[in-house]
């Protein structure tokens, strides 16, 4: 009776804003290893989904470690060091163990160092390298299979040291987990295959804010039905991944990519990839997406219509690595006298002010405007104080964009509402990206209530808030992840590029 496949998992998983001050350290990553890994299994994450399915398929699964921190600023060198170290051990005793038959990883692809831009790419030439020099000269390669984020910046390394990582198709990213699932079966497919699959990698001159990637328009829309067809028409195209990027890295492999996963004809692929690059940049000027000023759009927005507006601050987008604690939006509320209406701020030194303090009383706030220097600063305020509350909630919905970061479950830390002058603030002590309803729904607030809620994100929340609001509206505000890109100081990313230099360049 042949044994069951021996695979190898891990994790590595930051989106890196590298505009941001200050630096993310080894403390500031969730650390899961061994066989606490496994009790991941069935949760609503990536990891979770590779591990249910791996049981299905009868693998035997060597769990090593997983390594997961929320969006933030550069990650110091020593955090990716340490996981190495542990990650090249853990390997090292796997193959010292027994015959090892393939490699899955559940990776971001935009995680940035101090001194290494291409931390995937790198860690994946590091681990071919290891492989190499630990196999017999007449052994079979190991297959390096994965799954990664629509937001990587994918790179030539990426590309060259594995065989199949497979991209995210939505954003909001409700298929985080289906993604992962399958580019499980991709992997059990090659361990039963006799040919050995290969990823060939287009680069067009375009990067989008990320405000304009999501999948349910243009561009990303067009750009994935024709990945989706030539996967079609193309038998040996095991998978086209079409690759958003993520802006707010200076890197030179920044912006969009297309990959395509194939054990056919080079020629065939590299036809392909021209036809997704050259609609890309028909389609550039679409993802270009810039907001107006706050102001402007407050000013125009009704009053006194039924239902909710969603006003989007993509500035202190959460999702993106901002500190969530800005206080444009909640400055323009004010100014414009807008009612029933409500914001989250992360600010945990209020939180600690309004520990004991009774419902009902009048307590002056220097609210928010910490994190980023680009913002003004606190908002000082005379609030009622409302209530207190434990920050922990059980997520609504499963496939949210909110889980494909964190599972089930996500710990807002602890919290407390306030009112002032007909806008409700929650304030959290740690910034919770605005993508399960089960954020304001755990504290008592039921958000489908208010006439104006607002948000900081970019196109991940609407998954959740699209179901209960008559639309978005985005406005621009001070903060560190602007749509307009050409306010970024970029050093490294390769030029020319769109929207920094004309197409035509």
């Amino acid at each position: 009776m042949p044994q069951p496949p021996r695979i190898f998992i891990a994790g590595l998983f930051h989106e890196t804003h590298t505009f941001l001050d200050g630096t993310t350290k080894w403390d500031d990553f969730h650390i899961v290893r061994g066989k606490e890994i496994l009790t991941l299994k069935g949760d609503s994450s990536p990891m979770g989904g590779v591990l249910e399915t791996a049981e299905q398929l009868g693998w035997n699964v060597v769990p090593a470690l997983s390594a997961a921190s929320y969006p933030s600023a550069i990650v110091q060198d020593d955090v990716f060091e340490r996981y190495w170290t542990e990650f090249s051990a853990g390997l090292a005793q796997c193959l010292e163990s027994g015959p090892l038959d393939g490699i899955f990883l559940v990776l971001h692809g935009a995680m940035t160092c101090e001194t290494i831009d291409d931390v995937e790419g790198v860690l994946l030439e590091r681990l071919a390298q290891q492989l190499k020099s630990t196999q017999q000269p007449s052994s079979k390669s190991i297959p390096i299979f994965g799954v990664y984020d629509l937001h990587a910046n994918f790179t030539p390394k990426m590309a060259q040291f594995s065989h199949c990582l497979v991209s995210y198709r939505e954003n909001p990213h409700a298929d985080a987990r289906e993604s992962a699932v399958r580019a499980t079966h991709l992997l059990d497919r090659c361990l039963h295959a006799s040919e050995m699959p290969r990823t060939l990698l287009a680069q067009p001159p375009i990067v989008w804010p990320p405000t304009g990637t999501g999948t349910s328009s243009d561009p990303m829309k067009t750009l994935l039905q024709m990945a989706r067809q030539l996967q079609s028409d193309h038998p040996d195209f095991w998978e086209v991944n079409v690759t958003a990027g993520f802006a707010f890295a200076d890197t030179f492999d920044t912006g969009v990519s297309f990959g395509i996963v194939t054990t056919g004809d080079d020629d065939e692929a590299r036809s392909a990839l021209k036809l997704l690059c050259d609609r890309a940049k028909q389609l550039a000027p679409l993802g270009n997406v810039i907001e107006r000023p706050v102001d402007d759009v407050l000013a125009e927005l009704p009053r006194d219509e039924p239902g909710l507006t969603v006003v989007v601050e993509p500035s202190d987008n959460i999702g993106g690595g901002a500190p969530g604690d800005c206080t444009g939006l909640l400055r323009a509320f004010i100014q414009h006298r807008f009612t029933n209406a409500a914001v989250c701020i992360c600010d945990p030194d209020s939180v600690r002010m309004l520990q004991g303090r009774s419902p009902g009383m009048q307590i002056e706030l220097a609210i928010g405007g910490r994190g980023s220097r680009l913002d003004p600063g606190p908002v000082e305020l005379t609030v009622t104080f409302v209530r207190t509350c434990d920050g922990l909630f059980q997520l609504r919905d499963r496939q949210s964009h909110l889980a494909s970061m964190v599972g089930d479950r996500f710990n807002m830390g602890d919290c407390a509402i306030v009112e002032y002058e007909g806008i409700t603030i929650l304030l959290t002590s740690v910034k919770t990206p605005p993508m399960d309803l089960g954020q304001w729904l755990h504290v008592g607030l039921d958000p489908s209530q208010f006439s104006f809620v607002g948000v900081k994100a970019a196109v991940a929340h609407r998954r959740a808030w699209d179901s209960i609001s008559k639309g978005n509206v985005w406005v621009s505000t001070p903060g560190p992840c602007s749509s307009d890109l050409n306010q970024l100081p970029y050093k490294k990313l390769r030029r020319p590029v769109y929207p920094l230099d004309g197409m035509e360049s």
